[in-house]
């Protein structure tokens, strides 16, 4: 897996809650350290509805 520096996860942020959004209750979207660089953390109210998949990363940074 690639390392991701903390400016290109900033920058993927916004496409995030885009993405994330129709999908699920989406809280914020944050940065977390993931082994030797940084991915998303997408924060939600609640799980998402039966049947949604969430994506597991946004423009190649891992979430």
């Amino acid at each position: 897996m690639k390392s991701h520096s903390l400016e290109e996860v900033r920058a993927v942020k916004p496409q995030a809650l885009k993405l994330f959004k129709p999908l699920a209750a989406v809280v914020g979207v944050g940065i977390t350290r993931v082994e030797n660089g940084y991915g998303l953390k997408i924060n939600l109210q609640q799980q998402p509805p039966p049947g949604v998949t969430l994506p597991t990363e946004v423009a190649g940074v891992p979430v």
